[in-house]
């Protein structure tokens, strides 16, 4: 599975926060490995259509706090620690998360009832 990080323009969240949650989010999910190459500060603003000081706000973060490290002048890579996210936050994606499902459930017509049957028929068939 190819890891990629997508910004929401409408959630709220700080462009920088979202791509720190990401990149944390999919170490803890084994999708990004210690050793991992991240993309370069100007690839990563190019593809987002974002200030590269963003990008590099984000990886300096992760960087301060050991999630990643960089080599000047070979890149950005996943570093051995291992982000620990505590169950507050956690709370805060999947608040985020269901307030994103449900304001476009609802922008479609859907009812919060037929969003929780939609969501038992896919639990049902995995």
């Amino acid at each position: 599975m190819e890891f990629r990080i997508e910004i929401d323009e409408k959630s709220g969240v700080p462009y920088y926060r979202q791509i720190m949650e990401q990149v944390k989010f999919a170490m803890a999910r084994g999708h990004l490995q210690p050793g991992d190459r991240l993309p370069t500060v100007r690839q990563l603003a190019v593809d987002l259509a974002i200030n590269p000081n963003t990008v590099i706000r984000a990886y300096r973060q992760m960087e301060i706090e050991g999630v990643l490290e960089t080599q000047q002048g070979s890149g950005t890579y996943v570093g051995r620690h291992q982000p620990k996210i505590d169950r507050l936050e956690k709370q805060r994606m999947l608040d985020q998360i269901l307030t994103d499902l449900l304001a476009r459930a609802s922008a479609y017509g859907y009812s919060v009832e037929e969003v929780l049957e939609g969501l038992r028929q896919r639990k049902e068939e995995s």
